[in-house]
């Protein structure tokens, strides 16, 4: 197996409403989606992110379009109008979900 920086096989974007940051992650080659499923859990999301999502971390598939997507509860300071974080959106945690590493399986 070979591992990479989810970067280096998918795009993300992140949304937000109120205090639920939602992240979508998406590769760029539907080979790669078997490897997403699987080395991308919420598990393993909920422990990146650590004290952000102070919530559960739910995953919903996405396989027509060979993506996730992932809903942090609590992971905002609670929403726009009430944090003092630098970004309340929460833009910049698409970032960090794809700073993770990701083990492909070697060609056929």
């Amino acid at each position: 197996m070979s591992t990479v920086k989810l970067r280096e096989i998918a795009a993300s974007r992140s949304g937000d409403k109120g205090d639920v940051s939602n992240i979508c992650v998406f590769v760029y080659d539907p080979a790669h989606y078997p490897a997403l499923v699987r080395e991308l859990t919420a598990e393993r999301v909920a422990a990146a992110f650590g004290p952000i999502a102070r919530g559960p971390v739910t995953r919903y598939e996405l396989p027509r379009v060979h993506g996730l997507n992932f809903v942090l509860q609590q992971a905002l300071g609670g929403g726009v109008s009430m944090t003092l974080r630098v970004d309340p959106h929460g833009k910049a945690l698409q970032s960090l979900i794809l700073d993770l590493d990701i083990d492909l399986e070697p060609a056929a």
